[in-house]
């Protein structure tokens, strides 16, 4: 197939079977790699729809400047996405953003805007909101993505990813586990899935430190799971359970799930593969499992697989040997 453009190459994503992590008897556990999207994650599925809705509804045209407050995997996603459609994009930043992400989003032409100084929380979100509007109340043609409450957010996964995977699986699914940030993807996954397999479970995961489900306030590490803040598009009664991942399990589940599977995957990834472990002493036989594999773990070099964990990982393995 010959695609007009990078955005049309979005989406597709295939589904592996984790057997080699998961080779228990009655137990299928099935992995979208969402890694394979063309700008490296599951976020270049929502940029595209929400940009392309944007712009069919006449809230964006070319030559608008789209703004967000964020340096992880949508705002690369975004800048892809504004590059792609004439657009301007403001990545709206604080001094925890990683060098790498920073250096791709300058190379796709973004805008940065950094914000150093902390909020009444003692971390940056309030401070980088209050940046955004200032700079729509500056820009009379800036557009606000805001991502953890636009209902195209959940839309896109529920159009598309749901789609995907009912078209790829001859059976239902019985568990779907999923790591949460916005819940964006989640929630679309989970109703678009439900509507084929309507007794299906959702499992959300979340990381220690996070606020999204009532749980205390904490120092987080890894990106793309977890949040300061409740999203508005978070909707409690359609997640049957919360399981929470601190920062050492999701990234000793990065490398297991590397050394088993050669997957190399984002912090997120490690969190979802050690909740379905979790999951799996508890699920009746037989059972299907999907989850979802969010992003590439190249962008995680300095923080995931530096050579000092890598070690600890083979230690840990070496340890748990009979």
């Amino acid at each position: 197939m010959i695609h007009n453009s990078i955005t049309d190459c979005i989406g597709g994503t295939p589904l592996v079977r984790l057997g080699r992590l998961f080779p228990q008897p009655g137990i299928e556990v099935l992995a979208k790699l969402e890694m394979l999207n063309p700008g490296g994650s599951v976020k270049d599925r929502s940029a595209r729809y929400i940009v392309e809705r944007g712009i069919r509804d006449g809230m964006i045209r070319r030559g608008t400047r789209i703004v967000e407050s964020t340096s992880g995997n949508f705002g690369v996603a975004l800048a892809m996405v504004a590059v792609r459609y004439g657009l301007r994009f403001t990545a709206v930043v604080d001094p925890n953003a990683s060098r790498t992400n920073l250096r791709i989003l300058r190379q796709f032409g973004a805008d940065i805007e950094m914000v150093t100084e902390p909020d009444h929380a003692g971390g940056y979100l309030h401070t980088r909101l209050a940046r955004v509007q200032d700079l729509l109340a500056d820009d009379r043609d800036a557009v606000w993505i805001n991502q953890y409450a636009n209902e195209l957010n959940w839309e896109t996964h529920a159009a598309t990813t749901a789609r995907e995977i009912i078209e790829d699986c001859p059976e239902p699914v019985d568990v779907l586990v999923a790591a949460v940030s916005t819940t964006g993807t989640l929630h679309g996954l989970a109703r678009g899935l439900r509507r084929v397999w309507p007794h299906l479970t959702v499992v959300a995961v979340d990381a220690v430190g996070s606020v999204i489900f009532g749980t205390p306030p904490g120092p987080r590490m890894l990106p793309g799971v977890g949040s300061s803040r409740v999203p508005e598009l978070l909707t409690p009664g359609e997640i049957d359970r919360v399981i929470h991942i601190d920062d050492a399990a999701a990234i000793r589940g990065c490398h297991t799930l590397l050394r088993h599977e050669a997957i190399f995957a984002g912090g997120s990834s490690g969190s979802v593969v050690t909740a379905v472990a979790q999951l799996l002493p508890e699920l009746p036989r037989p059972s299907r499992v999907l989850t979802l594999l969010a992003d590439r773990g190249e962008r995680y070099l300095d923080l995931v697989y530096t050579d000092e964990m890598a070690i600890e990982h083979e230690e840990l393995a070496y340890s748990a040997r009979p």
